[in-house]
């Protein structure tokens, strides 16, 4: 009978060990190690954070890579992946923390201009629909610099265009969106995240993010009236709904380049699992399978708040499947990982408990918990 299985791995990365297909590839050769010849059917997931891009890719998606600007204004390559009209991009690979030296921020210079040329790439190439993921930026520029590369003239009172980051927009003085790429109202543009926080206040993108980015108390205050100057400004030139757009959940996602995409790009704001799900046609291979192998890096109360595992889960239990997870940590109780949908979850640290070791032999490892959960769940 277990021969007969057909198992769906549909797992995160685990954060600087794995690719989510390389944590597919373990998985199976693990299982196949206790039931020879299963069936396993791999399908890497993201939340539209880092890793989004890889996971089409590994759907069937096209590699294709393009010069821009990155969040220092240096070129960097950066990928994105297309089938057909559709694309799925990845903030990070723009604009994000991967690309500044370990220890170097820049919370106030730090510019979104790259993911605007990004977009721009996808369009040339004939996208149509465009899934932007955001997570892992380096930038509080609130997408500005996004919306400059797409044709919007951003001014300071002499006339001269503001400078990069979240910074220089406490000197914005006029906004004109006319000129944005015509493409973009013949396009359909929607924002991947897992965050709901508005653009401003305590919940907002400079408050929560902008520390994590290397602002300090001092630049926190600054990146949030600045924020709030781009607001005003672009009211003015857009009328109320660009007031309305920064209390929208999910402007302050990623610096705020969500409330750009809102004002600008006429963006739908959805969790980014949901739309990943969708994207790489997650239901036609749960139709395939029979018992469910998520999991990520760390299973913990991120997890359950619009990861890729319970969003997984979530999808997996409402068609009556079996789930268990695979992570390299385990901060979850059996209740809430049942809440989630998860029946079991098997952590490499029960392995070796020493982080580093796991980290660092995290595909042998892997190996072995998957042999733990088909001698559990398949024979």
């Amino acid at each position: 009978m277990a021969g007969g299985r057909h198992v769906l791995i549909a797992a995160d990365k685990f954060k600087g060990s794995l690719s989510a297909a390389q944590v597919a590839d373990h998985v199976a050769r693990g299982l196949r190690r206790v039931v020879p010849g299963l069936r396993t059917e791999a399908l890497p997931v993201a939340d539209g954070g880092e890793g989004t891009v890889d996971a089409a890719v590994a759907a069937g998606f096209e590699r294709r890579e393009a010069e821009v600007t990155g969040p220092l204004g240096t070129p960097v390559r950066a990928a994105y992946a297309l089938r057909g009209t559709d694309a799925v991009l990845e903030m990070a690979q723009a604009s994000g923390l991967r690309h500044l030296a370990e220890g170097v921020f820049a919370p106030l210079e730090a510019t979104t201009r790259g993911t605007g040329e990004l977009l721009r790439a996808a369009l040339d190439a004939g996208a149509r629909r465009i899934v932007l993921g955001v997570g892992g930026s380096a930038t509080t520029d609130g997408g500005a610099g996004m919306l400059a590369a797409l044709g919007a003239r951003l001014l300071d009172a002499d006339g001269a265009p503001v400078g990069p980051g979240g910074g220089p927009l406490a000197g914005l003085a006029s906004a004109d969106l006319s000129a944005l790429d015509g493409r973009l109202a013949d396009a359909e543009v929607v924002l991947a995240g897992d965050v709901d926080n508005p653009l401003l206040g305590p919940a907002g993108a400079a408050a929560v993010y902008g520390p994590q980015k290397g602002a300090s108390p001092g630049e926190v205050e600054a990146l949030e009236a600045a924020l709030g100057r781009w607001v005003r400004v672009l009211a003015e030139a857009l009328g109320e709904r660009a007031a309305a757009a920064a209390r929208a959940p999910g402007a302050g996602a990623a610096g705020g380049v969500g409330y750009a995409a809102l004002v600008g790009l006429g963006a739908v704001f959805r969790p980014g699992i949901e739309v990943l799900m969708e994207t790489l046609r997650f239901a036609e291979a749960l139709d395939r399978a029979d018992f469910v192998i998520t999991g990520e890096g760390s299973l913990d109360e991120q997890t359950l708040h619009g990861k890729a595992p319970a969003g997984v889960a979530r999808a997996a239990r409402g068609r009556g499947l079996d789930v268990v997870a695979v992570c390299g940590r385990l901060l979850l109780d059996p209740r809430a990982l049942a809440g989630a949908g998860v029946l079991r979850a098997y952590a490499l640290t029960d392995l070796e408990p020493d982080p580093a070791v796991c980290m660092a032999q995290a595909g042998p490892l892997l190996e072995r918990t998957a042999e733990r959960v088909a001698r559990d769940w398949l024979v």
